[in-house]
């Protein structure tokens, strides 16, 4: 036999053995990225207009044509017959829905972050409607006043009827969510503390401004700065912390005598004003929390957290567990290694999703408005 000759041929056999091979391990790849592929179905997302008559004629000059973004999970286009339970997301201070929603570069795409927490099967679909309250102070605090139009109002009433009129929902309150980060926290108990007949579950992600100092500010150099915007203008240019109290001022101690916001300060000339101080305690959930106690505990379902590192907002978190504790009010709550952005992402899928799918209702009840 020629060694050279059967060499050769075995050469080659090995050649196309891992021809073959390669082929296979090619094939077994692309079938298992199409598989992959197809078990990451996305949801969609809109952005409209709604019309807020409770947002007409503020002060502030805001349109009350609102853009809100939507989200609308992987099952909406193909099964028709299907209803929705709804989430409402409420965004924080300085943000908007088009930042959250991957519209515009931001930290966190809530779209995606749902998509995967589906994928990974740690939530059952749902809608989720996100209005734009960035206006002129850079947030609304979701609450009514004159200045700013009645958000609160807008939020729970107009926005929840025309969703529920213009998408596949289950119109009641058992399938409908109210959720929110820092401001948009302080928003979801400030309205839903108030409207169990329209929102049955709660959940807070870092909510801000649970609370106010019955001093008022107290650092002169912030109080400076404070009063020192005089002009739409200075107001643009301010730090965070002094757009935060022009804010918080248009929201709950207006004045449409007082142009050109249209708001009273809590300080003046260096002093607390104890009136305004009055007001802004008077729109502190921590402080009308007794008053509500009987809608509160008509909620199915209340939750919230904070990171340890967000330290005055994981601090008011531990007196309201106390206080939901004192009255027996069933909760859940949680600090976590944290601060008040950089786990946002995965507090909504490995905790506020599974909440929502737990507590809200996915069947259409005998007495839910049919649409």
């Amino acid at each position: 036999m020629n060694l050279t000759s059967t060499s050769r041929q075995q050469s080659s056999v090995n050649r196309l053995l891992f021809m073959l091979l390669l082929i296979g391990a090619f094939g077994l790849a692309f079938l298992e990225g199409r598989g992959q592929s197809n078990s990451m179905k996305t949801g969609t997302v809109e952005r409209i207009k709604v019309h807020g008559n409770s947002l007409e004629g503020n002060l502030a000059g805001d349109s009350p044509d609102r853009d809100v973004s939507i989200y609308l999970p992987p099952s909406y286009q193909t099964d028709k017959k299907r209803r929705y339970p709804v989430i409402y997301f409420l965004h924080g201070f300085t943000d908007s829905d088009d930042k959250w929603y991957g519209l515009t570069k931001h930290w966190i795409n809530l779209p995606n972050v749902v998509d995967k927490a589906l994928a990974d099967g740690k939530s059952q679909e749902f809608i989720i409607v996100t209005p734009n309250a960035y206006n002129r102070y850079f947030g609304s605090m979701y609450s009514n006043s004159v200045t700013i139009g009645n958000w609160e109002d807008f939020v729970a009433t107009e926005l929840v009827n025309y969703v529920d009129s213009h998408y596949r929902t289950l119109p009641q309150a058992a399938s409908r969510g109210l959720a929110g980060h820092s401001m948009g926290g302080y928003g979801t108990i400030r309205i839903g503390q108030k409207h169990p007949e329209i929102f049955s579950s709660l959940y807070l992600l870092s909510p801000c401004c649970m609370m106010t100092s019955l001093n008022g500010p107290s650092n002169p150099e912030a109080i400076a700065r404070m009063e020192n915007v005089k002009t739409v203008a200075d107001l643009e240019k301010a730090d965070f912390g002094t757009k935060a109290a022009f804010a918080s001022a248009a929201a709950w101690s207006p004045d449409p005598t007082k142009a050109p916001f249209f708001l009273e300060l809590p300080v003046q000339e260096g002093k607390p004003q104890s009136m305004v101080l009055a007001k802004w305690t008077a729109n502190a959930p921590l402080a009308t929390l007794d008053q509500h106690i009987d809608q509160i505990k008509q909620l199915r379902a209340l939750a919230f957290d904070a990171g340890s590192k967000d330290v005055s907002i994981a601090t008011n978190n531990k007196i309201l567990d106390k206080f939901l504790t004192t009255y027996s009010i069933p909760h859940t709550y949680e600090e976590y290694d944290g601060d008040h952005i950089n786990r946002i992402g995965e507090r909504i899928a490995e905790k506020m999703l599974p909440f929502f799918t737990t507590n809200l209702s996915f069947e259409r009840s005998r007495t839910a408005k049919k649409r």
